[in-house]
């Protein structure tokens, strides 16, 4: 210590001020519903039996040690074939595993008990976005990561859900008995909010089921906890538990906001118009990837500013869009986006950066082109 003296101060230091005081959680959340207490209870049950286990075990390690080390018995005691002892070691390890399996089983019963639900929501994980749809309510949205880039980039301080905030957030009812049907439209994600003891793999081509009952309003976060690519830590899931006064509210403005959407797709738009929505579109689904700036990360995300497929192009542009491109990072947007945000989207970019082309894309064009690749197919 002598020798190093700095050191040993700084070390001190950092443990007595600092950020050595923080909160330092070890242990899993307790939760907000009927399974995540269950869940709790288990798991700090099975911790208790398994420290009293590893320290009657380290007991008889300790004491074997000490009371037959060989300076103090140099012959060593014989319990060879005591039927005592073996009866002990097989019976006790197996009444212990039974205690602990009646429990396990309960809770788990509990866990996968999604009948009787009130409300059913389809969650589906896109890369790297979920998509809610509300079954029997004509309701659907996405839901997208709303940190702005700005504090991913280290260019301003982090807020205080960094990586935790969406744009539109799953709402559902307290009281009620909510199931979620949970799929994947490209890789494998999985959904996962801490406090409500729900984590599902979202899987392409299946559907996995969960489900919750949440007694008290409130926000609750949770993240995709699977590798699903570059923005994988880029895709957060907020649930909005309100109260079922507030939630009838709540689906009925979206059911509204659906019914204007469809209006829309009949509007007589301006380029002005499409182009302002365009931008908003383009902020949420497209800069990660192609730059606020429209000049990408090329190879891998070519440029939009002066691409001849965007300033030339018309017709492969909507399709690109719409559809992607198989085996690039260029995702199908057509099944993401209602024909207005498409159509906005594709004329923002056609008329952004410089690119100017004073064309515009209208949404009686991309359900066109949509009725007609479907019938091609």
């Amino acid at each position: 210590m002598s020798r190093h003296p700095k050191l040993w101060m700084s070390l001190g230091l950092c443990f007595l001020f600092g950020q050595a005081h923080a909160a330092w959680d070890v242990n899993m959340p307790v939760g907000v519903t009927d399974v995540s207490r269950s869940v709790f209870n288990l798991h700090m049950a099975i911790f208790w039996i398994c420290v009293v286990i590893g320290a009657l075990v380290f007991g008889v390690m300790i004491y074997s040690m000490i009371a037959h080390r060989r300076s103090k018995r140099p012959q060593s005691s014989n319990f060879h074939e005591n039927t005592k002892v073996e009866v002990a070691w097989t019976v006790i390890p197996l009444v212990i595993l039974v205690v602990m399996a009646v429990p396990a089983t309960q809770t788990l019963i509990h866990i996968y008990d999604p009948s009787e639900s009130d409300v059913d929501i389809q969650v589906t994980g896109y890369q790297w976005k979920w998509h809610y749809k509300y079954l029997g309510e004509d309701v659907e949205f996405f839901s997208n990561l709303t940190t702005p880039r700005e504090q991913i980039n280290n260019l301003s301080p982090k807020g205080e859900h960094y990586l935790l905030e969406v744009d539109e957030p799953m709402v559902i009812p307290t009281g009620a008995k909510v199931r979620f049907l949970i799929t994947a439209a490209d890789v494998i994600h999985s959904w996962w909010v801490p406090a409500l003891a729900v984590k599902k793999d979202a899987i392409p081509g299946f559907i996995n089921e969960s489900w919750t009952r949440v007694e008290e309003p409130g926000i609750y976060r949770g993240q995709c906890t699977e590798l699903c690519g570059k923005d994988h830590g880029f895709m957060p899931v907020v649930v909005d538990v309100r109260s079922p006064e507030d939630y009838a509210v709540w689906l009925a403005e979206k059911k509204e906001e659906a019914a204007k959407l469809a209006e829309l797709t009949s509007k007589e738009w301006t380029l002005e118009e499409l182009s302002e929505r365009g931008e908003q579109v383009y902020r949420t689904a497209c800069v990660a990837c192609h730059q606020a700036t429209g000049e990408g990360m090329p190879p891998t995300f070519p440029a939009l500013k002066g691409s001849p497929l965007v300033t030339q192009d018309r017709e492969g542009h909507i399709n690109i869009v719409v559809n992607g491109k198989p085996g690039t990072s260029m995702a199908a947007f057509g099944k993401q986006l209602s024909e207005v945000d498409l159509a906005a989207v594709i004329t923002y970019e056609r008329n952004a950066w410089g690119n100017d082309t004073g064309e515009m894309v209208t949404p009686k064009d991309v359900l066109d082109f949509k009725q007609a690749d479907e019938a091609t197919q």
